[in-house]
């Protein structure tokens, strides 16, 4: 195991020095992993839009009354579900803002008018829905939760995800990338990560770096992490994802992180995290994305052939037989998997009974995704 202070020391690695350290991370995905990379198909649906907090690098929130705010209908998730499943998608990410209802009285109204006292219904009625009426399976990113809202989502899902991003109360004050937003205290995030946990349920995290945090803060983050799949065993994989300035946001110019930043970090995370947690970086956030094999990545994390990245709607994901051939490059293979990782596919402390169900039907003998025969996804219109 690696030690704080030896990653403390890895925060200007460069040269020989971060040669020999990717050299250590690639050793141990390899040992565990094996020299394979996977990622899961999947459609975006993003729920609502609307969100409680202010976070200083969103472009995803609207606020009500902007163009394009509010909710989809039961009828506009299926319909991406369903084009999803043409395209031989298998997982449905929910996305949505953090409880708009409790900021915003126009939220509320429009929960009403679709039946519902909160986001946490409507988003577990449309997991249901979508489990009831398609072969995908869901993804949930709700944001903070309580033990309680965490069994009910786990009732409809595969898996769930949250982004600590920090654990670093520093970025809640004034002029820092967290102030005004309620959901992003480190305690509210820990808590409802120790809730999935309770809950054992599959869960993804990560931390999202250039936004203002130290070196010193991403390592305290990422040992919080490996604390909480140690103490629970769930966290089936952690995202570094790199900061990108958006333009009309209050970080619209706030310098991102290079590439070098990202391949220390992500060695370091693979040090880190205990072996079989999976280590994910998004590849369409950098050009060059195939060198995050070198620190050790072992997950692409979802790729869709029909939405767009709603977060970063600006970075177009790149196409699967793209990511294909630069892991053949690097002599890795790429696998198909599903929403919920193999280790957790077949086991009933992990998943519930209606997921387990859909997962049986999609997984191969390995717990990764079976390959099926689908629709030409050049052929796909991007629904945003």
């Amino acid at each position: 195991m690696t030690s704080r202070s030896e990653c403390l020391g890895y925060e200007h690695a460069a040269g020989e020095e971060l040669a020999n350290l990717l050299a250590s991370a690639a050793r141990k995905r390899d040992e565990h992993w094996g020299r394979v990379a996977t990622y899961s198909r999947k459609v975006f649906i993003p729920l609502t839009n609307l969100c409680r907090d202010s976070c200083g690098y969103c472009t995803f929130v609207k606020q009500p009354g902007e163009p394009g705010a509010g909710f989809l209908s039961p009828d506009e998730v299926m319909k991406i579900a369903r084009r999803g499943e043409e395209l031989g998608c298998k997982e449905a990410l929910f996305s949505l803002g953090e409880k708009p209802e409790l900021r915003y009285p126009e939220a509320a109204r429009m929960l009403e008018t679709l039946g519902y006292s909160s986001t946490l219904e409507y988003v577990v009625a449309m997991c249901d829905l979508v489990l009831k009426e398609s072969t995908l399976i869901p993804h949930v990113n709700l944001g903070t939760m309580t033990r309680s809202e965490a069994r009910r989502l786990k009732e409809v899902s595969g898996s769930v995800g949250m982004m600590l991003e920090n654990i670093s109360r520093r970025l809640v004050r004034p002029g820092m990338a967290h102030h005004a937003c309620p959901d992003k205290v480190p305690v509210q995030r820990i808590r409802t990560l120790e809730a999935t946990g309770a809950e054992s349920t599959p869960t993804t995290t990560g931390i999202l770096i250039g936004i203002g945090e130290t070196w010193s803060e991403r390592v305290d983050s990422l040992e919080a992490i490996a604390s909480l799949h140690r103490r629970y065993g769930h966290i089936q994989e952690v995202i570094v994802q790199n900061f990108k300035a958006k333009p009309g946001t209050a970080m619209s110019r706030h310098s991102e992180p290079d590439l070098s930043d990202m391949l220390r970090t992500l060695a370091v995370a693979r040090l880190i995290l205990p072996a079989e947690v999976s280590l994910q970086a998004p590849p369409n956030l950098s050009e060059a994305f195939e060198s995050y094999l070198d620190a050790g990545i072992n997950d692409w994390g979802g790729v869709s052939p029909l939405t767009a990245d709603h977060i970063n709607p600006e970075c177009a994901w790149p196409a699967i037989d793209e990511i294909e051939f630069r892991c053949a490059q690097k002599n890795v293979v790429l696998v198909e998997r599903l929403t919920t990782y193999p280790r957790y596919v077949r086991d009933k402390d992990f998943v519930a009974p209606r997921a387990a169900a859909a997962l049986s039907r999609m997984a191969r003998a390995d717990g990764y995704a079976l390959e099926q025969i689908h629709a030409d996804p050049d052929t796909a219109v991007l629904i945003d």
